[in-house]
């Protein structure tokens, strides 16, 4: 598991210099390098499902979870941006053995991101963004048996475009691999082994101001 996550993060590295060195477009100038206008402010509305990447914990089966993303940016310049990201998303969890359904857990990510715009094909703007911050997780109990999830180091990497369908919206579909490492607490005392890391699929639309 540390080997493929140690995989994934340098294939995400090398994804963003690559995006990052050769513009969309072909026929692009240097001048004309970047996917943005320089000052837009962009507003961002995303929903979506989330399955995880690996099994939760031992003797445990995880349901795909509902996500919903809001996303706040502003570009630097014609090719790089900086914002926020607030993702929520819930998996349910229950047991193996004997089939017992637990409970759902909560996660809420506050997400310090930047991104990357390397250029523009017609409506397509293509990107890859970056983000760091805290996954807040919290457990809703359906037996006596309680659950109490730490707080994470959040660490997301995402690929998506915009369809621009004016100049001020366009419709979005977005990729994103996020990491949500942790331990629990709770009845049966300390458990290291609880990893909610998941793959997330998102659809929605930006504005741009």
């Amino acid at each position: 598991m540390h080997v493929q996550r140690v995989t994934g993060f340098v294939i995400g590295l090398l994804f963003i210099v690559f995006f990052s060195l050769i513009p969309f477009s072909p026929t692009a100038s240097a001048q004309e390098f970047g996917g943005i206008e320089a000052g837009k402010v962009v507003l961002g509305f995303r929903a979506g499902f989330a399955p995880l990447t690996q099994q939760l914990s031992n003797n445990t089966s995880t349901s795909i979870g509902p996500l919903v993303n809001f996303q706040a940016m502003y570009s630097l310049n014609t090719w790089f941006l900086v914002g926020l990201m607030l993702e929520w998303e819930r998996h349910g969890v229950s047991l193996e053995r004997p089939d017992v359904d637990l409970g759902h857990q909560d996660t809420v990510s506050v997400l310090p991101t930047m991104e990357i715009r390397p250029g523009r094909s017609g409506p397509l703007s293509p990107y890859v963004n970056m983000s760091f911050g805290v996954n807040v997780n919290s457990f809703g109990e359906d037996t006596a048996i309680r659950i109490s999830p730490s707080n994470t180091f959040a660490w997301r990497l995402g690929w998506g475009t915009d369809y621009q369908l004016t100049k001020q919206f366009a419709l979005n579909v977005e990729w994103a691999y996020k990491r949500n490492d942790g331990h629990t607490t709770g009845t049966g005392g300390l458990n290291n082994d609880w990893n909610t890391s998941s793959f997330g699929f998102l659809f929605g639309g930006k504005m741009f101001f």
